[in-house]
């Protein structure tokens, strides 16, 4: 066997990849949206099984909480405060260093979206909000590539694979993502790491179907797994391609990316704030958001405002969606603490 191959060869011998699917995979080109902790073993595993060219992209930079499920990461990257997608990159070479390893440290949004995507051949989901999730669907659909969806919260999470023009796209499951506090976050709900490394594997290996050419094999469902309350299901989504009135793959309205949805941030002046918003108002729950983020601490609120402090800022939050989040004049880090916090 070609030396270059041998390092795959327990790979080759199974006959879903195969030598041609193994040269496949080393042609290949993956943008990966974010190295948390869905985003670490996808990049792990796909590093591994040789993709040629991953692009990691992440706004972040690793906290010592991430250590218990981002598996790239350890405690030396903490403290040189390194950004995720650097640290990641920095692991990844090491581990094989045919693998061209690029890594962006920027916020994903609609401005920079399709420069990060469009010469790859397929988008994995690694984030931890709809609002991205919702861009990649958007671009995935405009430039026809397919996309592979992962989500986890507390014990459970969920996956399916889009393949414009044959599969329901995510605007077809997932009309609408869910209004900001309504499902909680890893820091208000937690997160166990076996259901991260679950789904990753799961939409890792749709990932390595899709590359090696074996699209007949790609799963055509929506996959959802609750490993602490021994739940699993697969939910019939084919049905929907075609039968609802999907504004993304039925009209090619792309609402997301031309920014008629989605949020925006302002830096307030003199005052070492930044305002979170979103292009389109929504109406949280107070009662709710509350009981989320008690566990942090004193969380005060009215029919007008919350208030809650974390990680050394002051959080107000409107009824609208809307955030001054102070102690931080930094757009990127006030997306990142609001997404945290409070949700996508």
């Amino acid at each position: 066997m070609d030396e270059t191959l041998e390092r795959y060869s327990r790979q080759i011998r199974f006959p879903g990849i195969g030598k041609d699917g193994q040269k496949r995979l080393l042609d290949s080109h993956v943008t990966l949206c974010g190295c948390g902790a869905l985003g670490t073993v996808l990049a792990n595993v796909l590093v591994r099984a040789g993709v040629g060219h991953l692009r990691v992209v992440d706004r972040d930079f690793i906290e010592i909480s991430n250590l218990q499920r981002q598996v790239l990461f350890d405690e030396q990257d903490v403290a040189e405060n390194l950004p995720k997608a650097e640290a990641a990159a920095r692991k990844l070479e090491a581990i094989n260093s045919s693998v061209h390893v690029e890594p962006v440290v920027t916020d994903i949004d609609r401005t920079n979206i399709l420069d990060l995507v469009h010469d790859a051949d397929l988008i994995l989901d690694g984030t931890d909000n709809f609002e991205i999730r919702y861009l990649i669907n958007d671009v995935a659909v405009k430039l026809n590539k397919p996309w592979v969806y992962g989500g986890c919260i507390g014990s459970h999470g969920q996956t399916m694979t889009i393949l414009p023009g044959e599969t329901p796209c995510l605007r077809c499951v997932f009309e609408a993502a869910p209004a900001p506090g309504e499902s909680g976050t890893c820091e208000t709900a937690g997160v166990l790491s076996p259901i991260v490394n679950i789904i990753a594997s799961f939409q890792a290996t749709e990932a390595l179907k899709i590359l090696a050419g074996k699209r007949d094999r790609i799963n055509r469902e929506l996959i959802y797994l609750d490993v602490w309350d021994n739940v699993q299901r697969r939910i019939k989504i084919a049905p929907l391609k075609g039968r609802v009135d999907c504004p993304c793959c039925g009209r090619h309205k792309f609402e997301w990316l031309d920014g008629d949805h989605g949020s925006h941030t302002t830096s307030l002046c003199g005052r070492n704030s930044v305002q979170v918003a979103h292009r389109t108002a929504s109406r949280l729950n107070f009662e709710d958001l509350a009981q989320h983020l008690r566990q942090l601490g004193e969380v005060s609120y009215n029919r007008f405002l919350l208030k809650f402090v974390a990680d050394g800022h002051d959080f107000t939050v409107f009824p609208d969606g809307r955030a001054i989040i102070k102690g931080t004049d930094d757009v990127d880090k006030a997306r990142t603490l609001y997404a945290k916090y409070i949700g996508n």
